[in-house]
C-alpha cells in the first residue's frame, strides 16, 4: 500500500493540515485500502472498514510523527478495524486492544520486558516453545527444520503465540 512517489507532497500537505490535499489523499488511498479490507475483513465488513479506516486516517493522520511510516500504519489502521469489525460480528474479542496497550505502557523499561516474555516463553510446552523462537527469533524455515507440512506449522506457530499472549495479559 506505498504511496507513489509523485503522491508524497500530497501526503505532506495533508500531514500539515491541508485540507484539500486531505480528501485528495483519501480518494488516493481508498482503493488501496479497500484492497486491504477484502483480504483481511469478513466480506460484510468491508464497506465498514474501509469507510472507519478512512476516517481515522482523516483524524489521525497529523499525530504521525514520520510521514514515511505512513503506508505501515494505514495497513495497521485498516487491519485493527477489519480485527475490531470480526469481533462484534462474533461477539469474541481474542485480542483485548485495551487490555494490550496497558501491558505495553506498564512495560517501558527492556529489563521488564524482557523478563516477562522469558516467562511467557518458560510458560509454553516445548513444542510450541520451539516454533515460536525458530520463527520469531531466528527467522529460520522451520517446516522443514522440524520435519512437520507447512500447515501444521503455521497451526502450531499461531496456537504457540496465543498461549505466550494469554500468558503475557493474564
Amino acid at each position: 500500500m506505498a504511496l507513489a512517489p509523485q503522491h508524497l507532497p500530497l501526503l505532506e500537505a495533508a500531514h500539515g493540515g491541508d485540507l484539500r490535499a486531505m480528501e485528495q489523499l483519501l480518494r488516493v488511498c481508498r482503493p488501496d485500502v479497500r484492497r486491504y479490507a477484502q483480504r483481511h475483513c469478513l466480506i460484510s465488513d468491508v464497506d465498514d472498514a474501509v469507510q472507519e479506516s478512512l476516517l481515522l486516517l482523516a483524524r489521525r493522520l497529523r499525530s504521525l510523527r514520520a510521514v514515511v511510516a505512513f503506508s505501515g500504519w494505514l495497513l495497521r489502521v485498516v487491519q485493527r478495524e477489519c480485527r475490531r469489525l470480526g469481533r462484534l460480528a462474533f461477539a469474541y474479542d481474542p485480542y483485548d486492544e485495551e487490555k494490550l496497550e496497558q501491558w505495553l505502557v506498564t512495560h517501558h523499561d527492556n529489563h521488564s520486558l524482557r523478563l516477562e516474555l522469558s516467562q511467557a516463553l518458560q510458560s509454553l510446552p516445548p513444542h510450541y516453545r520451539e516454533v515460536l523462537l525458530l520463527r520469531d527469533f531466528e527467522e529460520l524455515a522451520i517446516a522443514e527444520r522440524l520435519a512437520l507440512t507447512v500447515a501444521a506449522t503455521k497451526s502450531r506457530l499461531h496456537r504457540a503465540r496465543e498461549l505466550a499472549r494469554e500468558y503475557l495479559l493474564a
